[in-house]
């Protein structure tokens, strides 16, 4: 199975050689050569010892294989297919569309031991991202507009690490929704997401806007356009039961069951233009997992619902 995108463990080679001395070579200089053997090795010693002692006090006696540096970067890594530029950030990676001013997707793989970690307190600190070429949005582009600016990663998806969650609020993650869209149907599938990561292990997750569609609107000096729907696409490998779902939501309120938004994930590529697991697992398995999918699989709360319904749409 080919595996692109996949962070291999790298092999380091130290070759070390030793200078070996003939017994019966220059016996004339002996002693003088002994001396300053133990000379030479003494000054070494002391200047391994000064070099120790100064790394371990400036927290510079780091032996981590460069394998673990990044935790993210050692799963196993995928990526759609992209009409934009792609940028990767500490634990998300994403596709930036600069006519539409957002990101046409967002791509990470959600774990249960990430989710079942200490969360971090969310920032609200929303800025421009200054690492899209052509320049992102920013927060005055939402300001008076009627419409949340709503992550595509959630913030409580990278809650357990400072800085990943500190980057879901540069406004190439973020997306013009409806509020009651946002804070109703929208949270619900986030919650129900991070639901399921726990239970299977590990889910790769792909959400985005549908660009292909008819924009609602534009909003801001940088014209940011508002989509008609958005999709969200999940995968879990784990055997035994490996399985795949995705969802079309239009971008307004709902009181519809969220399983009657599901579709397959061939669907969403043929709306989009998307492909979303090109080459992270074999064909055959590909095209059965995104032809089809089973939502007694995934288990979807009448409790969230109803309190979607009766709650969370009126906010």
């Amino acid at each position: 199975m080919k595996q692109i995108f996949r962070q291999t463990t790298k092999e380091w080679e130290n070759t070390l050689s030793m200078a070996k001395f003939r017994t019966n070579h220059a016996r004339q200089d002996k002693s003088s050569s002994s001396g300053m053997i133990v000379k030479v090795g003494l000054f070494g010693a002391l200047l391994g010892g000064i070099y120790f002692v100064f790394d371990y006090f400036t927290g510079n006696n780091n032996t981590t294989t460069p394998e673990t540096t990044d935790t993210y970067q050692a799963e196993a890594y995928f990526l759609p297919s992209s009409s934009g530029q792609v940028i990767e950030y500490r634990d998300y990676v994403l596709s930036y569309d600069e006519e539409h001013e957002q990101a046409e997707w967002v791509a990470y793989i959600l774990t249960k031991e990430n989710l079942e970690k200490p969360w971090n307190k969310r920032t609200d600190n929303f800025l421009p991202d200054s690492r899209v070429k052509t320049g992102s949005s920013t927060p005055d582009d939402y300001r008076g507009s009627g419409y949340d600016r709503g992550h595509l990663v959630p913030a409580a998806d990278m809650a357990y690490d400072p800085e990943a969650q500190e980057e879901t609020f540069l406004m190439s993650n973020i997306s013009p929704q409806a509020r009651n869209f946002n804070k109703g149907i929208w949270r619900e599938l986030e919650e129900l997401t991070r639901n399921w990561a726990k239970k299977f292990d590990q889910l790769y997750v792909v959400t985005g806007p549908v660009l292909t569609q008819e924009p609602k609107g534009y909003i801001g000096e940088n014209e940011v356009a508002v989509p008609a729907s958005y999709f969200k696409v999940l995968l879990d490998l784990t055997e035994p039961e490996q399985k795949a779902i995705a969802f079309l939501i239009p971008n307004q309120v709902s009181f519809e069951p969220l399983y009657n938004y599901v579709v397959s994930i061939d669907a969403v590529e043929d709306l989009t233009g998307i492909d979303f697991f090109p080459e992270l697992m074999p064909k055959d398995l590909e095209e059965k997992l995104e032809a089809s999918y089973n939502i007694d699989l995934w288990e979807f709360s009448k409790q969230k619902f109803d309190q979607r319904v009766e709650d969370w749409n009126k906010q």
